[in-house]
């Protein structure tokens, strides 16, 4: 599974399928321990999912040296996963600008269903 580069993302078991500067892709397994009630994809996974690859598109706009944070971050929610589905992620760029970026992870199933949608904002931080 290649990695992301970020602690808490490779915790949580995402696998990075794609990345340049203009998308990311990555699939999460629904695991018990990611779960609420119901053995569903919690929403703050959901969530996290979504900012580890925003923030890893950031990253791969940043000029030498500059870092990235989220700044902030949109969540709606469409649907759910259960335990064991699969569900994929996909970032694309709305802005890309000096001092910030801002991208939309579309969530989905393995039918294509959007599940979550979510739009944040990654600051740059000069080196």
């Amino acid at each position: 599974m290649p990695e992301t580069g970020q602690p808490f993302a490779n915790l949580m078991g995402v696998e990075i399928l794609e990345r340049d500067k203009t998308r990311v892709r990555a699939r999460l397994t629904v695991r018990e321990d990611l779960c609420t009630a119901g053995s569903i994809l919690h929403g703050g996974a959901f969530m996290a999912f979504a900012d580890a690859l925003g923030g890893l598109a950031g990253a791969l706009n940043l000029a030498e040296g500059a870092r990235t944070t989220t700044l902030e971050s949109k969540t709606n929610f469409l649907g759910s996963a259960r335990l064991g589905d699969v569900v994929e992620g996909e970032t694309t760029p709305l802005h890309v600008g000096r001092r910030s970026s801002v991208w939309q992870t579309r969530i989905t199933n393995a039918d294509g269903k959007l599940l979550c949608l979510v739009i944040q904002t990654q600051m740059t931080i000069a080196a």
